[in-house]
């Protein structure tokens, strides 16, 4: 059987068509050697172990944080064997594996988002308490989901919840997490908060809730945010982006709504202080109004008397007054005409007087006048 014979460009296009047959996509796993970015674009890297080294190329948008040589990946890509270039692959995602590396991109990609401000505490806004509508992003089938819900319920009840139904772990996790996201915030009548939650489990499987693009858009998000992700000791970056970080999904429960029996204690404590202030202001009340009633009847009491007595000495100075009863006492008014004759002066000999007594009138003629002049007496007669 004769061998194959290929022209370069022929050799390329017949290995890239088998390649594309039997190898659509592969997954390998090794240390980062070479990494560089050109132009804040492209990525261009090489994973190596012991005896072997492959060259990868992809962009920055596929980086889950950033990476750095010596640092354990997994790139999930298409092998290609270019036609200048030589053979690489093409980069479709990235993912640290091992608890080293792991660790050391989440602290290389904490350093970048602190220095961009995306964990000051200045950005975290305060929650609705307790919301009406909860949008939770989550696995639809998990234990988180069941404890989240039994607690919520447990605790106060009546509240709306939405799902959206994502992957918590694996490669399309970050993507369908940041996409649950982006629907709520596009509803015309989103939910009051945000809940993103899982259970606990290892730093692989909790490595989509660190990546750079859920902790942005968890940090975007218009809607206040809760992340609880694994168990009290398990940190995520996109726990330090939210405006609430939960310890577990039963302590994001317990943030968001109050215990409504602990709420009904409280209540009750507030109605007997409230009906206790009441009866205690109605005794005061009565207490100063019998005070005031005292008060008044005693001014009135004493009013009243000041205003007999002052009566009383107006009645006795008109009584004193009073023409009449001088004329009781033995005094008589003279008149002349109608006058009332006051002098010796008013009248003359042989007029006629009226003698006005307390039971009578007389009538009398003048027959002489004495009239006492500065010690003098003046006598006139008929």
């Amino acid at each position: 059987m004769p061998e194959p014979a290929f022209s370069v460009s022929e050799f390329v296009a017949v290995l890239n068509q088998t390649l594309e047959y039997a190898y659509p996509n592969v997954v390998i796993s090794g240390e980062i050697a070479n990494f560089r970015v050109s132009k804040n674009r492209w990525v261009y890297f090489d994973l190596k172990d012991e005896q072997a080294s492959v060259r990868f190329f992809g962009t920055v948008y596929q980086l889950p944080a950033p990476l750095e040589d010596g640092m354990v990946v997994a790139v999930r890509g298409v092998p290609r064997l270019h036609p200048l270039y030589g053979f690489s692959v093409t980069v479709q995602t990235i993912q640290p594996v091992g608890e080293g590396s792991i660790k050391k991109a989440a602290k290389l990609l904490e350093a970048k988002l602190a220095a961009e401000g995306l964990f000051d505490e200045e950005r975290k806004r305060k929650l609705p308490y307790p919301p009406a509508h909860i949008g939770l992003v989550t696995s639809g089938e998990s234990a988180a989901y069941r404890d989240f819900i039994k607690i919520l319920n447990a605790r106060w009840g009546g509240i709306e919840i939405t799902l959206i139904d994502v992957q918590v772990q694996g490669d399309a996790s970050s993507a369908q997490v940041v996409r649950a996201i982006e629907q709520y915030n596009q509803m015309a009548v989103p939910p009051e908060v945000i809940v993103i939650t899982r259970g606990g489990g290892s730093a692989d499987d909790l490595q989509a809730f660190s990546t750079e693009q859920v902790t942005r858009a968890v940090a975007a998000s218009r809607i206040p945010t809760v992340v609880a992700i694994g168990h009290e000791v398990d940190i995520s970056l996109a726990e330090l982006a939210a405006d609430q970080r939960a310890s577990t999904p039963s302590n994001a429960a317990e943030l968001l709504v109050p215990d409504r029996k602990a709420m009904a204690k409280v209540l009750q404590a507030h109605r007997e202080r409230l009906s206790h202030s009441a009866d205690r202001a109605v005794h005061d009340a009565r207490r100063e109004l019998t005070l005031e009633r005292r008060t008044l009847h005693d001014s009135a009491t004493q009013l009243i008397a000041q205003t007999r007595e002052r009566l009383l000495l107006r009645k006795q100075l008109v009584e004193a007054f009073n023409p009449r009863a001088a004329l009781e006492r033995g005094y008589a008014l003279l008149r002349k005409d109608s006058a009332i004759v006051r002098s010796g002066t008013d009248v003359a000999i042989k007029d006629e007087l009226t003698i006005q007594l307390s039971d009578a009138e007389l009538t009398a003629t003048v027959k002489r006048i004495t009239m006492n002049m500065e010690n003098n007496t003046h006598v006139k007669d008929e």
